[in-house]
């Protein structure tokens, strides 16, 4: 995996699991080791989607699967995770157990999420948000072993290759990344830091 842009526009739309609405595969993968003990039928140990959630109600069941979920437009939701509610507001990721029964309200009208699936004991997800400023850019790098994905949530982002030459970012263009050699963020804007690593 070398650093090609992923565009928004390429991205394979889907239907929920569970029928209610569709979402968009980002990217997807499995590790080197062998899965155990047998192939799962959705046959990933990682996968990064963007989902638009236009009305409140209930969350497909994934079992034995991490989830984070971060809101990247709209206002906000409540999700209600086995009986307790958990708001979740715009950039604020939030895991929890795709095991668990997940429904969820909306707070003002419809909203688009990124989903980050892992699953347990394979592979594990670190997501957070990070802000480049014109000024400095930023430079992420990866540990050995590590899948980093770098999805733009704004305009304005450009990354560097390897050439020098710089590859703007649309609104949710993904790069994905693995090696010793930094990954280079210039421009003024906002990206989402994904983090995939083999579980311990």
């Amino acid at each position: 995996m070398g650093g090609d842009v992923l565009r928004w526009s390429g991205y394979r739309s889907m239907p929920w699991k569970n029928g209610g609405g569709t979402t968009r595969e980002v990217a997807s993968g499995t590790l080197q080791a062998p899965l155990a003990p047998a192939e799962p039928e959705d046959g990933f140990d990682w996968r990064v989607s963007v989902a638009d959630v236009d009305a409140g109600g209930s969350f497909s069941s994934f079992p034995g699967i991490d989830r984070v979920i971060t809101l990247v437009e709209g206002e906000g939701m409540v999700l209600t995770v086995d009986g307790t509610p958990h708001p979740v507001g715009p950039l604020s990721p939030f895991a929890f157990s795709g095991d668990a029964a997940t429904d969820c309200r909306l707070e003002a009208g419809a909203v688009r999420d990124m989903n980050v699936m892992t699953r347990r004991g394979r592979a594990t997800a670190q997501v957070q948000i990070v802000t480049v400023a014109a000024a400095r850019g930023a430079e992420m790098a990866c540990a050995a072993g590590e899948t980093l994905l770098v999805m733009a949530v704004t305009e304005g982002i450009a990354v560097g290759g390897p050439d020098g030459r710089e590859t703007a970012l649309g609104r949710f263009d993904c790069v994905p990344h693995e090696g010793p050699r930094a990954l280079t963020l210039r421009g003024d804007g906002t990206v989402a830091e994904i983090r995939i690593t083999a579980a311990r």
